[in-house]
């Protein structure tokens, strides 16, 4: 089975080719495939299919021809993934099936629009030098509901913002980044019924005007070294405490928000559209040893 890694801003993926949707690809295979030890390595899968191939996606076909099946590095399935649509947009510019311009991804949280820049040439100016061009992609409108939660780490509390991206985001504003301890493990959260199915949870500390800096706990990946959603929500939590609501204001805001991986940039418009701006890289290519998806037999126990 061929394969490909590509990240955003350190966020990687190991990316799956697959337009006719042959493959099964449960979750026991996907969290080896992530392992970083007996794998391949990575925060998730990008399973790439064609939109009218999918039963998730087929009401989407006309809108979008390829559909980003995202899984979490522990197998789950994932609404949506905003490192993950730059680098599976630009693993389509890779393969040829899209150039530099405009583009639709279906995912799991809707059809994605999509911005590909034109690579950037070289100093010398020569193509050959030239870097890949920022990749945009408009993530959809930020839901702030009511409810929220309070997360912990050791001792410490803090309450956090509920931001909806199509996936669950719990926001806190700390002081240092230091506090929020190894994110690895999930933080506390109370009360817990709030999020059942999990949260991403990000800890968020001022570096300048519009400019914060953030780790993140993704639910089902641990602590990752960026994630596009999770940016997104940040910079609309963070607006909203800066009381810079562009729906109010009638003008677009933009934080710059830095990552462990790297700097994103998000632009909230007054019509609530979120837009994510920044890189994606396709670093490797391959084929997948078949020993690797073949399931592994449970450890038998003592004197079994």
């Amino acid at each position: 089975m061929p394969f490909l890694k590509g990240h955003g801003t350190e966020n990687d993926f190991v990316i799956i080719p697959d337009p006719e949707n042959a493959l099964d690809l449960p979750a026991s295979t996907v969290a080896r495939l992530c392992d970083r030890r007996a794998g391949i390595g990575g925060d998730g899968v990008l399973h790439v299919v064609r939109s009218a191939a999918h039963p998730e996606a087929r009401a989407m076909a006309d809108e979008a021809e390829w559909f980003m099946d995202y899984r979490n590095a522990d197998g789950s399935i994932a609404e949506m993934c905003g490192n993950g649509v730059r680098v599976f947009a630009r693993y389509l510019q890779y393969a040829g099936h899209t150039d530099a311009g405009d583009l639709a991804v279906a995912t799991r949280g809707g059809v994605k629009r999509v911005h590909i820049d034109k690579a950037v040439p070289g100093a010398d100016g020569t193509t050959a030098r030239s870097a890949p061009g920022a990749i945009t992609v408009s993530m959809g409108r930020a839901v702030l509901p009511a409810e929220t939660v309070t997360v912990g780490v050791g001792a410490r509390q803090w309450p956090t913002t509920h931001v909806s991206m199509g996936n669950p985001h719990a926001v806190a504003f700390v002081d240092d980044l230091d506090h929020a301890g190894n994110l690895h493990e999930e933080p506390t959260r109370t009360p817990s019924h709030v999020y059942p199915d999990g949260v991403n949870v990000e800890f968020v500390a001022d570096r300048g005007e519009r400019h914060v800096a953030m780790r993140v706990h993704e639910r089902g990946s641990g602590e990752t070294r960026s994630c596009g959603t999770g940016a997104c929500a940040v910079a609309v939590a963070a607006a909203r405490r800066d009381g810079l609501d562009p729906a109010v204001t009638g003008s677009p805001v933009s934080y710059t928000v830095d990552l462990p991986g790297g700097r994103l940039v998000i632009t909230e418009r007054p019509d609530g559209e979120v837009e994510m701006t920044g890189p994606a890289v396709i670093v490797a290519e391959g084929t997948i040893a078949p020993d690797l998806l073949v399931p592994t037999a449970s450890p038998q126990t003592a004197g079994s």
